[in-house]
């Protein structure tokens, strides 16, 4: 922990490690068995649950809030109030809009983009997904979409429409693919 900045209101579980150049602001809550590398930055009122591996230079910004046994990559950002499931991977440079919502074991490829924005700057909120989903890299998911479970889009794919659970979608819009 030289040289990173910890508030006395955050509170740290048991066996946590964390690495140089953190900085760490007040009432965040970190669970046990816990790894947070170097030049991460957790915001206010971040909750981080056990077992879960934050790589370096992360920023998660106010009330986000990621599950157990998560796996956070090298460069992944939040926008606040973000709620992502236990056993989620985020994959390196991937930025969650804020009001994202990620469910339990959904993998998140590298350079996902998600937005909560509309055309004329207005919040809509970011993408519900849903458990057991697979985004593949590069793919951008528009605003106030939901993407039920077990829902699979393609690489490079853009999604402006919700996706029916059990489907694949590709494309650029994304559609559901067919066999």
């Amino acid at each position: 922990m030289k040289s990173s900045i910890i508030s006395a209101e955050a509170k740290i579980g048991n066996n946590v490690t964390i690495g140089e150049f953190c900085i760490i602001e007040k009432n965040v809550e970190i669970g046990d068995d816990v790894t947070i590398e170097n030049y991460t930055y957790l915001h206010a009122n971040v909750k981080i649950g056990k077992g879960t591996l934050i790589r370096s230079y992360v920023e998660l910004r106010p009330h986000t809030v990621i599950g157990e046994n998560c796996y956070i990559d090298s460069r992944v950002s939040t926008s606040g109030d973000c709620i992502i499931g236990n056993k989620v991977t985020l994959r390196y440079d991937s930025i969650i809009a804020r009001g994202c919502v990620i469910g339990d074991n959904t993998y998140v490829c590298p350079r996902v983009m998600t937005n909560n924005l509309d055309t004329g700057k207005e919040q809509i909120g970011g993408a519900k997904i849903g458990a057991n989903c697979f985004i593949g890299t590069n793919a951008v998911l528009h605003h106030g979409l939901n993407i039920e479970d077990k829902v699979i889009i393609g690489t490079m794919s853009f999604v402006n429409k919700d996706c029916e659970q059990n489907k694949v979608y590709i494309g650029t819009p994304a559609k559901e693919f067919k066999r």
